[in-house]
């Protein structure tokens, strides 16, 4: 759970980093700084990254393939709220469909037949 945890708030950090100048015209600032502040900001993302993939993962026995289904899982409902809440862009009927595709494929990631 504590990897679960980490990855949903190194996701905020990293979805603000990269997709928070999107909100307000960034022009102005010169490209070098721009850059040095989405750095500032993913500094956050690394710090619960790390420990997430590292420390706790194996703790949990998340294999390398489950780890990352779930980190693309995290990575997109994230970005969805954020896109929707934050950017205020609309939530379309095939966004979600290929959503469900990406859940579908976690599901089987897991999947573990009886024998």
């Amino acid at each position: 759970m504590r990897t679960i945890l980490c990855l949903i708030c190194s996701n905020c950090f990293m979805t603000y980093a990269w997709y928070g100048q999107l909100k307000k015209d960034t022009s102005h600032i010169p490209l070098w700084q721009l850059i040095l502040m989405c750095w500032g900001v993913a500094f956050f993302e690394y710090c619960f990254m790390v420990p997430a993939n590292n420390r706790f993962a194996i703790k949990e026995g998340f294999s390398a393939f489950q780890l990352k289904t779930i980190q693309e899982i995290i990575t997109l409902t994230v970005f969805c709220a954020f896109a929707v809440f934050f950017l205020k862009e609309p939530l379309k009927w095939n966004y979600i469909v290929a959503f469900m595709f990406i859940a579908g494929a976690a599901y089987f990631m897991f999947y573990s037949p009886s024998k």
